[in-house]
């Protein structure tokens, strides 16, 4: 839960598909513009101090300048303005009509379970339980236990101060510590009321957020957490008051777009805390400029990621299903209903992308048209600012806003890429690595060997992030690594969070290390993704070579039976597999080679066939 200030609400659109995504209002912040300047994503006021009163905003529109209008009304209260429509970035317009609707499904039942209707904002639906109080408004009486364990005495710690923001699931204010160590520093106090928990899901929402902030707020871009607290009304979470304001609102202050070397120290930040958030077992799920803030008005104040309401634990090999985040960010296989954290990379893809050139990558004037765009569509390069930036941070950009997630770089990598070459700094721990050693361990002595060629053939630009990972499991003199190395690594970067996403789980299946060593070359091999590889422009340079060496090391006799049994495939795969093996002399070709490393998905119009 968390998303006190824009909950979740299904969006219907002309197709009667519905979505998720974090908004206010829809009308107000998807559908409703008559200018070419779609506004800023909703904003949620979580930790934000206030904004000075010398700054205007512009007054939301209403639902009558739509062309689409909403049929609900505004979540928001009397008095309290929904997010202003703020000029950002150009709006992209589409030459042909929108291909069918997004595959996108229905998610009315799982929202009504986290969040039924309100009068505010009426969404029928019968599977959504309501919530009855008594009249003392003491304790509820829908047989759900409403307490959290946390602190009881809020009011004799805290002096309550103004609301700053406010949206569906409840406010946050500005407060003063009055007693302890932290006595007369402000903080922020996000107030969720427990008349809004109606469910069993909502209420554990709220408790997942709280051990996320806890877990998390150690790392020095994640904003800190203080304090829980309770009464019969609310709950209270207590934490450090970012006063630099949005990330959002130093892009717009800027006209809309950073330098390169700007957006570079932004994306730097944002890369090493969602590297840590990652390895920790967390996939935030709604990274967007309005979710990171600076911890002061300096130009070079620290960014801090915040609102973790979205946010959720994932185990080894996990993959998540419920379509959460917002439309301009949310990653093609999120709306597929199957991902895991390479969808954060995509985010910071989208983010990195508007930070360049001051425009969104993927646009329409509906939310289901975002979708369809982010489904379907290629960002554009062409255009002005694009042909003045650099090709190192295209080809940053382009390497996550891949829609094959599995090329993705992930946060680790991606500190490595040329872009940020010129820069010395500490590449933190990927639990990617851990994965792939684990497949690896697990795969059959030819499967090892393609590997073993493939890592002969890879560029300095690969081995620079592979040769950062195996210094940070700290070799023994040898110059090898065993399970001890794996284990006191993964142990350095331990928080909570580990235990909820059961990260320690992987080493099970790196067992074989504690009985045998691997050198620099083995991990090298053991760490490739063939599928990050074939991302790359000199992919076919890299799969040839790769295959030369095999042919003089690995290539041997296989048999369309013993080939399947290596891939898992069943009999019926025969005849895709046939044409892998050269009849000549039984082995591999090249096209065998290619697919072989990472399965059939290779694309198959720059594969050659070497017999």
């Amino acid at each position: 839960m968390g998303q006190c200030y824009a909950r979740s609400i299904p969006v219907s659109d002309a197709d009667h598909h519905t979505y998720t995504t974090s908004v206010s209002s829809p009308t107000s912040n998807y559908t409703n513009h008559t200018n070419h300047q779609p506004p800023a994503s909703p904003r949620r006021h979580h930790g934000r101090s206030p904004r000075p009163a010398s700054k205007p905003s512009t007054p939301s529109r209403t639902s009558a300048a739509s062309a689409a209008p909403s049929p609900w009304l505004s979540p928001l209260p009397p008095g309290i303005a929904p997010s202003p429509a703020r000029s950002s970035t150009p709006r992209r317009f589409f030459r042909r009509p929108f291909p069918p609707p997004s595959p996108a499904k229905h998610i009315k039942a799982s929202l009504a379970k986290r969040a039924p209707p309100t009068p505010d904002n009426q969404v029928p639906d019968a599977a959504a339980p309501t919530s009855i109080v008594n009249g003392n408004g003491d304790a509820p009486l829908d047989g759900l236990d409403k307490s959290f364990g946390f602190g009881k005495n809020f009011g004799a710690k805290y002096e309550l101060g103004k609301e700053v923001g406010r949206g569906h699931f409840g406010h946050t204010s500005i407060a003063r510590a009055k007693k302890g160590e932290m006595k007369g520093q402000l903080v922020a106090v996000k107030i969720i009321p427990k008349a809004k928990m109606t469910s069993a899901i909502a209420i554990e929402d709220v408790r997942r957020e709280v051990k996320m902030l806890k877990a998390l707020s150690g790392h020095t871009h994640t904003v800190k957490f203080y304090d829980a607290c309770e009464d019969a009304d609310n709950v209270y979470i207590v934490m450090e008051l970012c006063e630099g304001g949005e990330l959002l609102d130093r892009i717009l202050s800027r006209g809309g777009r950073y330098t390169e070397e700007d957006a570079k120290a932004i994306v730097v930040q944002i890369l090493n805390v969602v590297s840590f958030c990652h390895l920790q077992g967390v996939v935030h799920r709604d990274l967007k400029p309005e979710n990171f803030l600076f911890g002061s008005r300096e130009e070079n104040s620290v960014l801090k990621i915040i609102d973790f309401g979205l946010s959720d634990f994932i185990k080894p090999d996990e993959r998540l299903n419920d379509i959460v985040g917002s439309a301009y960010y949310v990653a093609p296989e999120v709306l597929h209903r199957s991902y895991s954290t390479e969808a954060d990379m995509w985010s910071i893809g989208v983010i990195t992308y508007i930070l360049l050139c001051g425009s969104r990558p993927f646009w329409a004037r509906t939310e289901s048209g975002i979708f369809r765009s982010v489904l379907r569509a290629d960002p554009n390069y062409d255009d002005s600012p694009w042909p003045s930036i650099s090709p190192e941070a295209k080809d940053f950009v382009r390497r996550f806003l891949n829609k094959d997630y599995r090329k993705r770089m992930t946060a680790a990598q991606a500190l490595t890429h040329p872009w940020f070459r010129d820069q010395q700094r500490q590449v933190p721990l990927d639990i990617f690595i851990y994965k792939l050693v684990k497949a690896y361990l697990r795969a059959t002595p030819f499967k090892r060997a393609a590997l073993k060629a493939l890592s002969k053939a890879i560029t300095e630009d690969e081995v620079i992030y592979i040769r950062s990972q195996y210094n940070l499991l700290e070799p023994s003199k040898d110059g090898r690594v065993s399970l001890d190395n794996f284990k006191s690594a993964l142990l350095k970067n331990a928080t909570d969070a580990m235990k909820e996403s059961r990260v320690h789980e992987v080493l099970n299946a790196l067992e074989p290390l504690s009985y045998r060593k691997m050198d620099f070359e083995e991990f090298c091999a053991a760490t490739l993704s063939p599928y990050q590889l074939e991302a790359l422009q000199d992919w076919e340079h890299i799969a040839t070579t790769a295959f030369e060496y095999f042919e003089l090391e690995g290539n041997r006799v296989i048999k369309i039976e013993e080939l399947a049994n290596e891939m898992n495939l069943s009999s019926s795969a025969y005849s895709i597999i046939r044409d892998w093996i050269r009849p000549s002399d039984g082995k591999l070709s090249f096209l065998g080679y290619t697919k072989f490393l990472h399965g059939v998905t290779m694309r198959n119009s720059n594969a050659r066939r070497h017999h």
